[in-house]
């Protein structure tokens, strides 16, 4: 997978972060989400490259990027730091301004990119979520069902960790496999992939940190941002999976629109997974939004 995108490894204040890059044109970078690593773009990343200069990275805790030591304040996996983290990645390649792709835990990471720098991010697609504090605040039982892990990942060490290391596999499969297409949706090879980063040294404990920052810290820079009048100001796109449990618990479009100026968005054919459950409805969607 993604063999014609070059890597590279770099180093932001002692973290080491992984990714790739291919492609010709205006940059723009693609983030991943939980539990899994940049192979989620495999079905998309080619095709866009022949628009873009793409670049892919794993973001800190996951894939094959750095794993910093958990801190009382989970600064350490906070979105300001991971956002860091990117635009680190992007300076490296040569770009100060970019637009970006994210999903899941890698869209939290692209908001704050995009509220801590706005004059970096000109354009931002996000992929089945909302904002972290809307949908805290929105909570339901049904979506505390569906997203389990949220509220099971954060509990203090070492529980939760121990958990994961005692079947790293099998926690990637019962995430993966138990939302609406299951686990035939993922390329064999991809799904190795997931696998074996899940199983690296001091992957649990960056998992629950990422959570755990999302719990707490994030919720205060949130609050800040929100408190301070703070919004999004470059074109935000909005997309969904029509049979995932984020378009189904909130209202997306109207959470979005508490915290950005310019949303537009929908729901698409699939589940949670929109990069390989719908890689052609998202890459209409990429080329539409995105300017190349």
């Amino acid at each position: 997978m993604l063999n014609h995108f070059t890597s590279f490894d770099i180093v932001r204040d002692g973290v080491a972060l992984h990714g790739r890059v291919g492609g010709t044109g205006r940059p723009l970078l693609l983030l991943h989400g939980h539990p899994q690593t940049h192979a989620i773009w495999h079905r998309v990343a080619p095709a866009l490259a022949a628009h873009f200069t793409v670049v892919l990275m794993d973001l800190r805790g996951y894939g094959d990027s750095g794993r910093p030591a958990p801190d009382p304040a989970h600064r350490n996996y906070s979105k300001r730091e991971m956002a860091l983290d990117a635009l680190a990645v992007m300076r490296h390649h040569g770009f100060d301004r970019f637009q970006v792709l994210a999903h899941d835990r890698g869209a939290r990471v692209a908001h704050r990119l995009a509220a801590d720098h706005p004059s970096a991010v000109e354009r931002l697609m996000v992929l089945d979520i909302a904002p972290t504090l809307g949908m805290y605040a929105n909570t339901s039982e049904a979506f505390a069902r569906a997203y389990w892990h949220w509220f099971f990942l954060i509990q203090p060490p070492p529980l939760p960790e121990a958990l994961l290391d005692a079947d790293p596999a099998r926690y990637v499969r019962s995430v993966m496999g138990g939302r609406h297409a299951g686990l035939a949706a993922f390329a064999p090879e991809a799904l190795a992939e997931y696998e074996r980063c899940a199983a690296l040294p001091g992957a649990s404990a960056s998992i629950c940190e990422d959570y755990r920052a999302s719990a707490t810290i994030d919720l205060d820079h949130d609050r800040e941002d929100v408190a301070a009048g703070r919004r999004l100001a470059m074109p935000l796109r909005v997309l969904w999976g029509e049979h995932g449990a984020v378009g189904k618990c909130f209202d997306v479009l109207a959470l979005w629109r508490e915290r950005a100026d310019d949303v537009a968005g929908q729901a698409l054919p699939c589940g949670h997974y929109v990069p390989e459950e719908a890689p052609d409805a998202l890459l209409r969607e990429a080329l539409a939004f995105f300017h190349s």
